[in-house]
């Protein structure tokens, strides 16, 4: 097993509080949100409808596909309902200092 790569996302100081800020790394599209005192990456892309999610709204740990109205678990990626039904991708996030640091890297 080879350990996740980090990769700077953001500044801890861009992030305002559920509001989703759009990166892409490593040819990855991916939203990175601040919500109740932690920091999650996932996925940017609905499993559903090939969307934006950063463009949607957060709530209760919970990002809104702003298309069709799909949420998804910030920590697990797996919708709460209809129309999606397949979960998306979330990944490891670290902060050090000002930076936030996501890893899309899979292990191996």
């Amino acid at each position: 097993m080879s350990a996740a790569s980090y990769v700077r996302a953001t500044a801890l100081s861009e992030l305002e509080d559920d509001t989703p800020k759009r990166v892409e790394l490593d040819g990855v599209p991916v939203a990175v949100v601040r919500t109740e005192g932690q920091v999650f990456a996932i996925n940017d892309i609905c499993s559903h409808a090939n969307v934006s999610l950063s463009e949607g709204e957060v709530e209760d740990c919970q990002i809104e596909c702003w298309l069709h109205g799909s949420s998804f678990d910030l920590r697990s990626g797996k919708p709460s309902g209809p129309p999606a039904t397949r979960p998306v991708p979330v990944y490891p996030v670290k902060i050090e200092g000002d930076d936030v640091l996501v890893s899309v890297t899979q292990e191996s």
